[in-house]
């Protein structure tokens, strides 16, 4: 693939992105010209909490978690990022380190945007900084729902509230499969497996949900 084939199709990806969504033509091919298409197998890391901030990155393909790991080795999931998604924004708008690390779930593939040449696309095309400052906001709202989330919900009312996105997804089916191991569940509602375990147990004895292998039939829709 010639270097303008690999910038128009990194281009109509960008095209697609919330992030990037209603720019104008010539600021979207500023971006592309200076996006890194990059590739990580699963279990590679993207970056180290501690690490300077050298840009931000959108996902192609597979899965990217953002987590942070506490002195006791418990890991705690911020995030897990999808296909058109975007992280590490703030830290390289900032220009501080990254303050959690990253790492790909599966095989994926990620577009890296590196801090220095974004800004001096910025300066040439002040206004695509304004389009983008409401894709910022949206994440802070997320950062927010997650403190709320651990502070205030035990656990299985966490776990209900996943099952429910979960559902949504599926198109508000009654019936869902697991879409992480429960280790990584565990790490994502801010508990440990065993403390899950326990959970889908209350759960099943009230109820609310049949477990069948990795497959959950909702009883409460």
């Amino acid at each position: 693939m010639t270097v303008t084939e690999r910038v128009l199709e990194v281009k109509h990806f960008l095209q697609k992105t919330p992030i990037f969504q209603n720019i104008l033509d010539e600021q979207l091919q500023a971006v592309a010209n200076i996006a890194i298409p990059q590739t990580y197998k699963k279990g590679e890391n993207l970056f180290w909490e501690g690490e300077a901030a050298t840009g931000f990155f959108i996902v192609k393909s597979g899965r990217i978690k953002v987590f942070k790991v506490a002195n006791t080795g418990k890991e705690q999931i911020l995030h897990i990022f999808g296909t058109d998604e975007y992280f590490a924004e703030v830290p390289a708008f900032d220009g501080g380190n990254f303050p959690a690390s990253a790492a790909a779930m599966e095989n994926a593939e990620v577009i890296f945007i590196p801090r220095t040449a974004f800004f001096m696309v910025l300066q040439q095309h002040p206004t695509l900084g304004i389009a983008m400052l409401g894709t910022f906001a949206r994440h802070l709202r997320q950062l927010t729902h997650l403190v709320d989330t651990l502070s205030f919900q035990e656990v299985p009312e966490r776990l209900v509230n996943y099952l429910l996105k979960l559902s949504q997804r599926y198109g508000n089916a009654d019936i869902v499969e697991l879409d992480l191991p429960k280790g990584q569940l565990a790490a994502l509602l801010g508990t440990v497996p065993e403390t899950l375990s326990r959970a889908f147990y209350k759960l099943s004895q009230e109820g609310k949900i049949e477990i069948t292998g990795t497959k959950i039939k909702l009883l409460i829709l």
